[in-house]
């Protein structure tokens, strides 16, 4: 399901005060995915290319339960 469907879905259900939440979460998953994809797993790289610090990328790869070594 992506972002549009998963938007849509939160429409009809009604999920009051949870959409927002929903499309930045998904939002910012595919972005550390790309980056991820582009640096070939190296966080240091892909937090410079996200403009973020290098801890923080690291909390939001915990966050979303992503996997490393997937990229490597």
């Amino acid at each position: 399901m992506d972002t549009l469907d998963k938007i849509e879905d939160a429409f009809q259900t009604f999920q009051k005060g949870q959409i927002y939440r929903l499309v930045i979460d998904d939002t910012e998953k595919q972005l550390i995915d790309k980056a991820l994809k582009y640096s070939s797993g190296n966080q240091l790289i892909a937090s410079r290319v996200l403009g973020l610090n290098r801890n923080t990328l690291r909390s939001k790869i915990k966050k979303y339960n992503i996997c490393i070594k997937q990229y490597q």
